[in-house]
């Protein structure tokens, strides 16, 4: 996976999808660069906020976007988006700024907590507590929120941990929750079905609707999961459940 920002790029190509939306695609790859663009490229339209515009979906590698095809046609929408294509850079201010930001998550690894944390140790031909210091070695990219409300894919992961799914998804997964699918990992913010492999579980509550944003992370931050004892695991978990727990956050690279 590349890291490099600033690497030439093709133009993004317009593509309908259905007869309401088109997506704007920005490469083929999982790429820190495509997905900077896709982001800054959403906020650039949503500046614009053109009446047309109905709804953005940013993904890891391209935006969909949502318009009143009662009131304009494919051919309108499709040149106002070229349009504003030739305009936009790869990364405005606001996503140079969130993307600095590494929220850390105190995890606890294996056991209850995390049931399939030695599957994918031996899937790696290692043993356990490698396997956690990989993982927890790493500052993940927040590429896009998705799944269920604020579940974050990130990018970035060690590919000696890289681990199929499950052959058969769990019906519940527990809140908090940190899974491995394929070269990916991330965090179920609620309990949810699921066929990730549970490495851990975090008690940092990701997702609440009761709070603007609702959703901790956003696209760009970074994640960095800090391992943890069950003992001390109950403690965050009691300072969550009292509300006086705060996220450290400190800025990439530092």
């Amino acid at each position: 996976m590349s890291t490099d920002v600033d690497q030439p790029s093709d133009p993004p190509s317009v593509v309908p999808v259905g007869d309401q939306a088109v997506n704007v695609e920005f490469g083929a790859e999982i790429d820190d660069a495509i997905n900077e663009r896709v982001y800054a490229f959403a906020d650039a339209l949503s500046a614009q906020s053109p009446s047309w515009m109905r709804e953005l979906v940013p993904t890891y590698r391209s935006l969909l976007v949502y318009y009143d095809a009662l009131t304009f046609d494919l051919d309108t929408v499709t040149a106002e988006l070229q349009a504003l294509i030739s305009g936009a850079g790869t990364q405005n201010a606001r996503e140079a700024e969130r993307s600095q930001l590494v929220y850390e998550l105190p995890t606890a690894y294996g056991g209850d907590y995390g049931p399939d944390l030695d599957s994918v140790a031996e899937n790696a031909g290692i043993d356990a507590g490698e396997a956690v210091a990989i993982h927890s070695g790493t500052a993940y990219r927040v590429y896009m929120i998705g799944f269920s409300p604020g579940f974050p894919y990130l990018g970035g992961m060690d590919q000696r941990i890289a681990t199929p799914r499950l052959p058969t998804p769990r019906t519940r997964v527990p809140a908090g929750s940190v899974g491995i699918a394929e070269s990916q990992t991330g965090v179920y913010p609620t309990a949810s079905p699921g066929g990730w492999q549970l490495i851990g579980r975090t008690p940092v509550r990701l997702f609440d609707h009761e709070r603007t944003p609702p959703s901790v992370l956003q696209p760009g931050h970074f994640v960095r999961f800090v391992p943890i004892e069950p003992a001390e695991y109950a403690e965050v978990e009691q300072a969550v459940a009292r509300g006086d727990f705060e996220i450290k956050v400190s800025e990439l690279g530092r």
